[in-house]
């Protein structure tokens, strides 16, 4: 037996190592370590109730709407507070493009340069994989970039700012939107719409949508062929190099329900396990941290009671990372594990044998493709006469929890007021889920045990299939420790 250490990795927001023991060239155990701590949740305590909608979107500067809009809901589930019916609009259309403009960076500047290494030399879609996906210089992310450009104007436009906008608040948004604008919008969103379906996708969204299997889906590979879209070269290599047999993790998919709309959400609230769907308790979310370098008691704890406090001298300690459970469970969030729990056709055949890379990235496109089409019917239901935002008061005595969807997944913020001041305010983002260490009984977290049994390839220091099932869940590494 062998022992790697891989890291620290480029292409990831945030620093990460992953340590490895490795027989017979297969990975037979895998700790994952998040080396920065920041102290965040520190920072709040003892703040007014409003400093989170301020602090805390500074934790990250690449899903910075995501806090700011699970801080707001926090706040108004503390004052008790509905927002305006337009403010909900406009909160959920700033907030998915940031999710696809995250999923594009993703795609296009995290993941697909991996299979330029030189380890691949020798595939027959090494060339052109090389041509268009190599980091920085390649012609993938020329077309991208210009087309994220425009589609983040949606956010300036609507939000004032791109990071830590300030116009998303507890009962709503401090915007308001005329009708000439949203016509404007729609514009920008009419564009985006062509950038998809013709470089990014390769075919119309409903129809991709309208997608129910693996099956169909490759056999749009084979009718258009590998070079029709950028999705369709992922998927000929992942045909090829069996990515959807790799990575698989606890097959317990979470999903906090995104986008608000009515009394539920675009993409449902729940979880789904081997057995079939579940009924979410949010109540049995509790955080471990008998394997973090933190202090606090031997049981875990539900986030409205949770501690954050450091202690570099933990002797199990190996992360700063927390290890968040349900009813004791790990559990998978992100863009796949939304899909699942929506019950979408392709997302749930994709996982028909187990999670993996290529259902992660698949669902990725599956989402942007959805979403495009929702904000379309968003914009035209916003209503300029009517009011963008409510307003309330918050109690001095007091508690409410944010649950939102990232882009990586289920994002949490409890906050507790006493005597008026922020008593307690925790976080879970979607990565502390994926990339928990082991809790009390020894069970690993999602990606430590979805990296269990890949394999090293002859004279690999860094091998490369743990790169991709890494990358396969998006870590935002700031995100994780607060």
């Amino acid at each position: 037996m062998s022992r790697l250490v891989v890291g620290p990795f480029n292409r990831v927001e945030g620093d990460l190592e992953v340590r490895l023991e490795v027989a017979s060239d297969q990975v037979t155990r895998a700790e994952v370590v998040s080396p920065l701590y920041r102290g965040f949740e520190q920072m709040l305590r003892g703040k007014d109730p409003r400093d989170g909608l301020v602090i805390a979107p500074r934790i990250c500067g690449i899903c910075s709407v995501s806090p700011s809009v699970a801080a707001a809901e926090a706040l108004a589930a503390a004052q008790g507070l509905s927002p305006a019916p337009n403010g909900q609009l406009v909160t959920n259309i700033v907030h998915a493009v940031e999710n696809i403009a995250d999923h594009l960076t993703h795609f296009y500047m995290f993941f697909m340069p991996d299979f330029t290494r030189e380890t691949y030399g020798d595939a027959p879609w090494f060339a052109a994989t090389a041509t268009r996906f190599a980091a920085l210089k390649g012609t993938a992310a020329q077309d991208m970039l210009p087309q994220r450009a425009e589609f983040m104007h949606i956010v300036g436009l609507l939000a004032g700012k791109w990071p830590h906008t300030m116009a998303v608040q507890p009962g709503g948004v401090t915007r308001w939107v005329a009708a000439n604008e949203v016509q404007r919008l729609l514009g920008l969103l009419a564009t985006f719409r062509r950038f998809l379906q013709r470089v990014a996708i390769g075919v119309e969204l409903e129809a991709f949508t309208a997608l129910g299997t693996r099956q169909a889906l490759f056999e749009l590979v084979e009718t258009h062929g590998p070079s029709h879209s950028d999705l369709f070269r992922f998927l000929q290599i992942s045909e090829a190099l069996g990515l959807h047999q790799l990575g698989r993790a606890e097959d317990r998919f979470l999903s906090f329900g995104a986008y608000r709309q009515g009394s539920g959400h675009l993409f449902a609230r729940g979880l789904r396990d081997r057995s079939g769907p579940q009924k979410l308790n949010t109540g049995l979310i509790a955080e471990d941290v008998s394997h973090a370098w933190m202090q606090g008691p031997e049981r875990a704890l539900h986030p409205f009671e949770g501690v954050t406090e450091p202690d570099t001298e933990m002797a199990q300690g190996y992360t700063w990372c927390k290890a968040p459970r349900l009813a004791g469970d790990p559990a998978e969030v992100g863009a796949l594990a939304r899909q699942v729990v929506a019950e979408h056709p392709l997302a749930l055949d994709l996982v028909a044998q187990g999670g993996n890379v290529e259902a992660r990235i698949v669902a990725r496109f599956l989402e942007m493709a959805l979403l495009v089409p929702a904000m379309e019917r968003w914009l035209r239901e916003i209503r300029p006469p009517d009011a963008f935002i409510a307003h309330g008061d918050t109690p001095p005595e007091t508690e409410g929890a944010g649950l939102v969807e990232a882009a990586r997944g289920a994002l949490g913020h409890w906050l507790r007021v006493e005597g008026g001041k922020i008593a307690n305010y925790q976080i879970i983002a979607p990565t502390t889920w994926n990339f928990s260490p082991r809790d009390a009984a020894g069970r690993p977290g999602p990606l430590e045990t979805a990296l269990v049994g890949a394999s090293r390839r002859p004279g690999e220091t860094e091998p490369v299939a743990v790169q991709h099932i890494v990358r396969s869940f998006d870590p935002c590494m700031v995100c994780t420790v607060h």
